[in-house]
């Protein structure tokens, strides 16, 4: 495995990510189901993780920094269709699936960033999640 100074830099500034998903004591990312899989680049237009999470429970900021705005991974309003991106310690993140406490301003480390939405109502059957993708389409597994 390759780990570049500026990855280091990144890691020893922010420390590792806070645990994302009420009820977990651990980022754990979802496995392959009849949906797909979890992992970065698992499949071929997949820029992110999936971080197992329950549909309706709380969802933590993983990092200190910023809210800048709403993100929609579908736009076509369905019911998972909203997200957040953050900014901050070095770090740029898109959080997809989850209904956020605000769109704009700080959070901390750990403090609540929202509420799951109901991934079953969309895609039954699938491992709920949520979806962490790096603002620039590099891998965020070393962070979790």
């Amino acid at each position: 495995v390759f780990i570049s100074k500026n990855l280091l830099f990144y890691v020893s500034l922010a420390g590792p990510w806070a645990t994302i998903c009420a009820g977990k004591s651990s980022n754990e990312i979802r496995t392959c189901d009849s949906h797909g899989c979890g992992q970065y680049t698992a499949q071929s237009l997949h820029q992110g993780v999936y971080v197992l999470c329950s549909d309706g429970s709380t969802v933590y900021a993983p990092f200190t920094g910023r809210i800048v705005g709403q993100e929609k991974p579908y736009k076509n309003k369905n019911a998972i269709d909203n997200g957040v991106r953050i900014s901050g310690r070095g770090f740029c993140i898109k959080v997809f699936y989850i209904k956020p406490i605000k769109y704009k301003g700080s959070i901390k480390k750990g403090e609540k960033l929202g509420t799951l939405l109901p991934l079953q109502k969309v895609y039954p059957g699938i491992q709920s999640h949520i979806h962490i993708e790096n603002c620039d389409l590099s891998g965020p597994t070393v962070y979790l």
